[in-house]
């Protein structure tokens, strides 16, 4: 999958088992109210779950769609298909210079012109077939992750390297994604809906809670998948070119006045006898208010756990800090972080409650 800030790869083991825990067992429905990566929602359906996959920004919900929605019976034939076609095009010289190539390779260096203008060239051919939503989404992921294997970057899209990544010299190359068989739990679905509005919309066994944690919007820190899922060309600002919507659509999750606040609504707001919240020790909300905020619910009856574990931060935090020159202009204050992984439950957790409904 994509290099993401904040991806549960490390954890995504135990967040899985936790929620599977959680209700004895069993195959229950788990709305993923932050999807991101669909990382969480992709391991939540291979182990037999039926996941509802929310996120606001399109290219998450492409990245849900492909990875939680579609189910390889339905699509994956047509995808080796199109990837296959689409290599032997590219590998033949394939390409064409237009709105990713200029903004993304010329005005700024996300990827190496070269891959430019084949990423222009299969995104025009995506949106010139109009594929059915599924198809279309496995399509986008594998041109995401194809772009994500020769960028220029330290994993977010805030600026680019000041010279070529090694792997940006490679070219860029189509693989299917890892599209799963349909769950025992039954269909997956994505949505594209504010945090609350899913909170207030999906009923669920199992709510997974991942809230974004500090100042920066993963629109503006991936604001390339954004462009490239929309294909709507808006106009941009800045050395890293960003879309001029960053501006504007800005969360309560990403404020540190309105961000407990947020949080709080949203908890009260799920429709889910169990919750599961996994959380930085580096965000607006520290443990112990999160742990007071999930005491609170069912009128101050949930029964509240946690657990803590050590990872190192992201590879960006570990560099450093540098100016548009290239130069070092700051020092890493800390190269290591708490995860937690909360369990709110309305009755206590486990199957003997009664709290899920599909185990």
């Amino acid at each position: 999958m994509i290099k993401y800030l904040g991806s549960k790869r490390t954890l995504v083991g135990e967040i899985v088992g936790t929620i599977v825990r959680s209700c004895g067992g069993g195959a229950p429905t788990v709305l993923d109210v932050f999807s991101g990566t669909s990382r969480v929602g992709h391991a939540l359906k291979a182990a037999g779950c039926r996941v509802v996959a929310n996120d606001h920004n399109a290219y998450a919900a492409a990245l849900a769609r492909c990875y939680v929605q579609a189910d390889a019976e339905d699509v994956l034939d047509q995808a080796e298909r199109l990837v296959g076609a689409f290599n032997a095009r590219l590998r033949s010289g394939w390409g064409e210079r237009g709105y990713f190539t200029e903004t993304f390779c010329e005005r700024s260096r996300f990827v190496q012109p070269k891959n430019g203008v084949r990423i222009d060239a299969v995104r025009e051919e995506i949106a010139r077939l109009a594929l059915e939503p599924e198809l279309e989404s496995v399509m986008l992921v594998s041109l995401m992750e194809a772009a994500d294997r020769v960028d220029s970057t330290t994993g977010v899209q805030m600026a680019y390297l000041k010279g070529w990544s090694p792997r940006s010299h490679r070219d860029v190359e189509l693989r299917v994604p890892a599209v799963l068989p349909r769950a025992r739990g039954g269909k997956g679905l994505a949505a594209c809906l504010d945090a609350l509005e899913a909170a207030e919309t999906f009923d669920a066994d199992v709510a997974y809670v991942d809230p974004p944690y500090n100042q920066h919007s993963y629109l503006g820190n991936y604001h390339v998948w954004e462009s490239l899922v929309r294909w709507d060309k808006p106009g941009v600002y800045g050395v890293a070119c960003k879309r001029e919507d960053v501006k504007a659509r800005r969360s309560a999750f990403n404020s540190r006045r309105a961000c407990e606040a947020a949080l709080r609504r949203l908890l009260e707001a799920i429709r889910a006898p169990v919750i599961v919240v996994s959380m930085s020790d580096e965000g607006f909300v520290s443990p112990a208010e999160m742990q007071a905020m999930l005491q609170g619910l069912w009128g101050g009856g949930g029964a509240v756990t946690m657990t803590a574990h050590d990872f190192r931060r992201y590879v960006g935090a570990r560099i450093g800090i540098y100016n548009p020159r290239g130069e070092r202009v700051g020092r890493v204050s800390h190269l290591r972080n708490r995860e937690y992984v909360f369990v709110a439950s309305r009755v206590g957790v486990g199957v003997a409650a009664g709290v899920c409904a599909g185990t």
